[in-house]
């Protein structure tokens, strides 16, 4: 039971500490993420994206870039771009920019992973663009794009009255109110997969063996662990999808676990292809079906799935021609490191929680000049969304199951005597 506890123990200070580590980072993107969220407009990015082409795909994945990294944010983005006309290739991209491309994801990783894998990431993101684009342009899904878009119907005009420039919006009291309510809607989206991730990350990290992720990505734990050859590094690249596929964990959570597998021995290529992967798990292939229909929700995964093996042997092996592949036996591991210390990361840390706080204050004086000025159209808004679905459930429990554990694992030491 006292080693149990110890485990335990060690658990919970790794995920609270990996997430002290990228809080803010975490805290500046979002912001950066909303003022651009606010400042550019959906219209306008509508009606400048064409059907097809490459100004049509460089430009879908330029608004991707500066949208959201939530990736059910960017799925509900990418169907309203693709009911108002835009075309298959452009929509993707900006799915794939938007999940890949994006400053607050560069950030933790490069916090918890390296410069390599910061690279591997934009490179990788834009060369997944490119391999869906020509993919779409080899197969050419016509029938499926019909179908598709039948499923989806008319899209509603969206005219919000969003008539102020961005100088007239950064300089009122209404366009920072926006900002906040931006800002915490981001949160709102994502905290749960980033609660559990982080969790996961962390009982990973002090309780899963090293034979485990030895057995699980072939090859890791060797000495030739950052290339042990191509079918090993082939076998890690299929795993990396395979293994994220049935997780619940978006492209944030996903981040402190890939460093656990790195630290582990996997490949670079077995890394990138479970990062790049958020965009292929079981909850995002449910909602793309209810969106266009399983054919076109397995179409895309397809796709997905081919281009993540394929671009991350492809920068696996370039690193490996620049002989820049990073080295997983220097990683360091969870349990060495020194989370909680007096460091630019608290002073970071300090002063963009301060920064929250004020788009929070932002934000709930929005609600409250809302609900002041009609009551009923606010309340009938904050009920109007119907029952939670089965993956909002899953969700709910595991944060409960997740909250208790991490409790637990903080308070256990004291019982045990530990």
């Amino acid at each position: 039971m006292g080693e149990f506890a110890s485990l335990w123990h060690e658990a919970a200070v790794t995920s609270l500490g990996f997430f002290w580590m990228a809080l803010w980072a975490f805290i500046l993107g979002y912001v950066v993420s909303s003022l651009i969220q606010v400042l550019v407009t959906k219209q306008r990015m509508q009606k400048t994206m064409g059907t097809d082409g490459p100004r049509s795909i460089a430009l879908g994945t330029f608004f991707g870039f500066i949208s959201s990294s939530c990736s059910f944010a960017a799925l509900s983005t990418t169907r309203a771009l693709f009911q108002k006309g835009a075309g298959l290739a452009p929509s993707l991209a900006f799915m794939l920019a938007s999940t890949n491309l994006v400053i607050e994801l560069g950030m933790v990783i490069a916090i918890f992973l390296g410069w390599q894998f910061v690279v591997g990431e934009y490179v990788g993101g834009i060369l997944l663009i490119l391999v869906a684009w020509l993919l779409i342009r080899i197969t050419r899904p016509r029938r499926l794009e019909k179908l598709a878009r039948e499923r989806l119907g008319e899209a509603e005009d969206d005219n919000d009255g969003e008539d102020k420039s961005w100088k007239e919006k950064v300089s009122s009291r209404e366009g920072w109110q926006k900002i906040g309510q931006t800002y915490v809607m981001e949160w709102q989206m994502v905290w749960k997969d980033v609660l559990i991730g982080f969790t996961v990350a962390g009982i990973i990290s002090a309780m899963v063996p090293d034979s485990f992720f030895q057995a699980l990505f072939i090859g890791s734990g060797s000495d030739s662990a950052a290339n042990p050859g191509f079918l090993a590094v082939l076998a890690q690249t299929l795993v990396g999808p395979v293994a994220a596929f049935f997780t619940f964990i978006g492209s944030m959570g996903n981040i402190p676990l890939a460093a656990v597998l790195f630290g582990q021995g996997v490949s670079f290529a077995g890394v990138m292809a479970f990062i790049f992967s958020d965009l292929v798990v079981l909850p995002v292939l449910r909602i793309n079906a209810s969106y266009y229909g399983w054919k076109m929700a397995l179409y895309i995964l397809a796709l997905m799935l081919v281009g993540i093996v394929s671009v991350s042997l492809l920068m696996h092996y370039a690193l490996v021609v620049l002989d820049m592949l990073p080295d997983a036996s220097h990683a360091q591991a969870p349990g060495d490191r020194s989370f909680f210390k007096v460091n630019y990361q608290l002073v970071l840390n300090a002063v963009f929680i301060v920064f929250s706080a004020v788009l929070v204050w932002f934000w709930r004086h929005a609600q409250q000049a809302a609900a002041g000025h009609d009551h009923h159209e606010h309340h009938d808004h904050d009920h109007g969304g119907g029952s939670a679905s089965l993956t909002d459930k899953v969700l709910s429990a595991l944060v409960v199951v997740a909250l208790i554990w991490l409790a637990g694992g903080l308070l256990v030491t004291l019982f045990a005597g530990g």
